[in-house]
């Protein structure tokens, strides 16, 4: 499989970039995101790639970041989801607005994006939040406005809540609320209960 390709842009345009490899011009399918990293034409460059293999034709699709390499594959493995979709949601918004899309269940953003309609856009909510998991909705929780980001008490504390079926809005303004009461000592249980018992 093909994983990358170390070479020298092109040619590069908003979707798409020929990077020469050792003479071979190799034409690749990008993202925005991706778009906006590229170096300018004459200068070296790595390039995530997946390769899909069509009846007709062999494509490849690139990416800048490892992080949205992730993310095309997770989109990917959804039913009715394929990669021309995945690179839409992908230019749409950035993988970190999307997580933080995902995790707030906010169907409204997601829709937004071109060619993703209400029922693609929750069975987007539904599908990913599973694969990302604990550990990536917490790095799109993190990056919004939370209280202390560098406090992974505060962030566990966020994310127990999410998981408990609170919005990611409401969570924070909970762990606001109570963020100059917790001390380093405290576990995390007796910090959840007082969360949830209106700090009595």
């Amino acid at each position: 499989m093909m994983v990358f390709l170390d070479g020298v842009v092109d040619e590069k345009e908003p979707t798409r970039v020929v990077v020469n490899v050792n003479g071979v011009g190799y034409e690749v399918t990008i993202p925005l995101s991706s778009y906006d990293r590229l170096p300018s034409e004459g200068d070296p460059v790595r390039l995530l790639t997946v390769l899909v293999v069509r009846e007709d034709a062999h494509l490849l699709y690139g990416f800048m970041t490892e992080d949205e390499r992730g993310v095309f594959r997770m989109l990917t493995d959804i039913s009715g989801i394929g990669p021309k979709l995945a690179m839409a949601v992908l230019s749409g918004l950035p993988v970190r607005e999307l997580k933080a899309a995902i995790a707030a269940n906010d169907v409204k953003r997601l829709s937004s994006i071109s060619g993703v309609g209400k029922k693609t856009a929750a069975r987007l909510v539904l599908e990913m939040r599973d694969k990302l998991g604990k550990g990536g909705l917490m790095e799109a929780i993190t990056g919004g406005a939370a209280p202390k980001p560098g406090d992974a008490k505060l962030r566990d504390l966020m994310m127990a809540l999410i998981s408990l079926g609170h919005k990611q809005a409401d969570a924070q303004q909970m762990v606001q609320d109570i963020a100059g009461e917790i001390t380093p000592d405290m576990p995390l249980e007796t910090v959840l209960r007082k969360v949830l018992s209106g700090r009595k």
